[in-house]
């Protein structure tokens, strides 16, 4: 298994659960385990019985696990204030208020928030050294998608902005000093090195993602859940990532053969309509189905989380790279 495992799917299917689950059963065998809710739901301090933040807190009561949670509006917050200084810097005190307010309006723009939420991400992965697995619950499929797509989409786009400013600096100097190579080029331009360090944190992100990260699906056995699945499917092999396998979650227990009555013939067409939902799953998609979870009576968490964590047929191995 690589680094770094992501499970996603639609909202409400149990990603935090099976990613906890997981967590739970790598840090068991041994691994240094981390698992980062990136989720504004935030369900992991529920799972544990304990309240996390922003950076890694070891979860009581277990060795080699810690657990964080990450909040998109505080990311978004401060990949607001980081630009307001960065740009704040390069321009004349006139034109700081101005500034301000365009950054302002960018950051309510469609995107934003992945991009803020992109910045932490990455920060996390190469600030993971200590740990020998990074399990990630992650948003609803949608945001997740606008999320993993970034690295590539932001690359091109830095290298558009990079162009533009050195043809501006180009002009700029040649309509200062004449033909004589431009000195700011020379000496260093201070947003074209801005731009060139987030082009190669955006390259690190695309390649880890693709090189050293392991995509699941967490799948109810309904309908909609499944149309969903293949949609994400399609998106995250357009990225060229790695998809290891679906975990089915929240299957409805089957009655005992001597059970009767109104409630138990409910639950064995449930059951029933459940397992064609699974040979759909089986005989239809390209990926395994790696897991199949019953559904709880009450929330997952202690001895529960444990018996889920023991469901999952999730190698937890480390993946050599050399």
């Amino acid at each position: 298994m690589r680094k770094f495992v992501f499970f996603g799917g639609k909202g409400g299917v149990g990603k935090t659960t099976l990613a906890s689950a997981y967590a739970l059963k790598c840090a068991r065998e041994g691994l240094d385990t981390l698992v980062v809710s990136t989720d504004p739901a935030h369900s992991t301090s529920d799972v544990f019985d304990q309240q996390f933040g922003d950076d890694p807190q070891a979860v009581e009561g277990e060795t080699n696990l810690a657990a964080m949670e990450v909040d998109p509006d505080t990311e978004v917050e401060r990949h607001l204030m980081e630009t307001k200084r960065a740009m704040g810097d390069q321009v004349s005190p006139a034109m700081v208020n101005e500034i301000d307010r365009q950054i302002e309006m960018a950051h309510q723009t469609p995107g934003a928030y992945e991009a803020a939420l992109m910045d932490r991400f990455i920060e996390v992965m190469r600030s993971a050294d200590e740990f020998d697995r990074v399990v990630f619950d992650t948003s609803p499929t949608g945001g997740t998608l606008r999320l993993l797509s970034l690295p590539d989409l932001l690359e091109s786009w830095i290298d558009r902005l990079v162009y533009k400013r050195e043809k501006s600096i180009d002009l700029y100097e040649k309509a200062a000093i004449g033909n004589n190579e431009p000195r700011r080029m020379m000496d260093g331009d201070p947003i074209l090195d801005r731009l060139r360090t987030r082009k190669e944190r955006f390259e690190f992100a695309g390649e880890t993602l693709r090189e050293n990260a392991a995509f699941f699906l967490v799948v109810n056995p309904d309908e909609l859940s499944i149309r969903e699945t293949r949609r994400a499917i399609d998106d995250l092999e357009s990225y060229d990532l790695t998809i290891c396998g679906l975990a089915a979650n929240r299957l409805t227990p089957e009655p005992e053969p001597h059970e009767e009555g109104r409630g138990a013939r409910f639950l064995r067409d449930r059951v029933e309509t459940e397992r064609e939902r699974l040979r759909e799953l089986r005989e239809d998609f390209r990926y395994p189905v790696v897991a199949e979870v019953a559904t709880r009576v009450s929330e997952v968490k202690g001895d529960l989380l444990d018996a889920v964590a023991h469901e999952l047929d999730l190698d937890v191995t480390i993946e050599s790279h050399a």
